[in-house]
């Protein structure tokens, strides 16, 4: 019997997203549950279960070769264990385990959010056929991964490629993860609304404050507002660089809300990163949007399986 199929889980702290994906990348069979995350753990992985039991009681399934699991971080890959931020009823949960259990014993892979996001974008997005890239995704928090050599590289723990924890601001503000001066307190959405506020900006009728709302007062050409946009983007800018002169990426993806402010976001990123990415070897990056919108997280679990079989039958020598 043909096993071209990997089972996908995509946890995130609103949904959970399941998918029975074919070796083209393409969704046959999707399924979806509310994330109950201010429940316990047991009652969220109530609902991770009904996802899985949803995709098993599908024909399709006995074509499924292989798990693959991206979500929400901090992820522990070597024990196999989650420990979302967003969902404080999961602490070390033995994520991997447990669904091995209901799934036949299959092989269950599992990377950060923003890894699984990569390989998305590296097998059908902005990334495909680029052999060392960047993929970021700046939303809520500012989360990525590494494409290197032309293969994912989720590193030992599912992380590698976090550049929302790269310290941009020696003296910036404490960020929760207890450094400072991170890409994400300056960069992701709710610091971009933050900031505008602290400076003078005001919501309209609507009440608004969101980081969309910054974007398009921005665009009206509300100079606060603009201000805002540029420091996130002087901020991602450093870390790209900082991640080039490291690893010599070629191509920097960047999708998530913030991304969808547009040329809002991008022009001033390209002009900084002008300024940051100086040296020979980093300073033709390319800095594209995301393609795979809302179906990245289980496309690229997915991918994250299928390479993970594809290693394990690499003979030895």
């Amino acid at each position: 019997m043909q096993t071209n199929l990997s089972a996908a889980l995509d946890i995130g702290g609103t949904k959970i997203a399941g998918a029975l994906v074919d070796d083209r990348g393409r969704l046959l069979v999707r399924a979806t549950r509310p994330t109950p995350a201010d429940q316990d753990g047991a009652t969220v992985f109530g609902a991770l279960a009904e996802v899985v039991a949803e995709l098993a009681a599908r024909p399709e399934w006995d074509r499924v070769a292989a798990v693959g699991i991206g979500s929400a971080g901090p992820v522990d890959a070597r024990h196999g264990t989650v420990s979302p931020v967003n969902i404080p009823g999961w602490r070390d949960f033995p994520v991997v385990a447990e669904v091995g259990a209901l799934t036949g014993r299959r092989p269950v892979v599992l990377v950060g959010d923003g890894v699984a996001m990569t390989a998305a974008e590296h097998w059908q997005g902005a990334a495909r056929g680029r052999a060392n890239a960047l993929c970021m995704v700046v939303s809520t928090g500012v989360g990525g991964g590494l494409v290197l050599n032309g293969r994912l590289h989720p590193g030992p723990t599912g992380n590698a490629g976090h550049i929302g924890h790269i310290s941009v601001d020696l003296d910036g503000d404490p960020c929760p993860c207890g450094a400072r001066g991170c890409v994400e307190r300056i960069a992701s959405g709710p610091n971009i609304a933050r900031r505008a506020l602290e400076r003078g900006w005001r919501p309209g009728p609507d009440g608004d404050a969101s980081a969309a709302a910054v974007a398009a007062a921005a665009r009206a050409g509300d100079p606060v507002a603009r201000h805002s946009f540029e420091r996130a983007a002087q901020a991602l800018a450093a870390g790209i660089a900082a991640t080039a002169a490291l690893v010599e990426i070629e191509i920097a993806v960047i999708g998530g809300g913030v991304a969808g402010a547009g040329e809002v976001l991008f022009a001033p990123l390209r002009r900084a990163l002008r300024d940051y990415a100086t040296l020979s070897f980093v300073r033709n990056i390319e800095v594209v949007p995301a393609q795979m919108g809302t179906d990245a997280g289980v496309v690229g679990a997915a991918a994250a399986a299928q390479q993970s079989c594809l290693d394990a039958f690499v003979p030895t020598v």
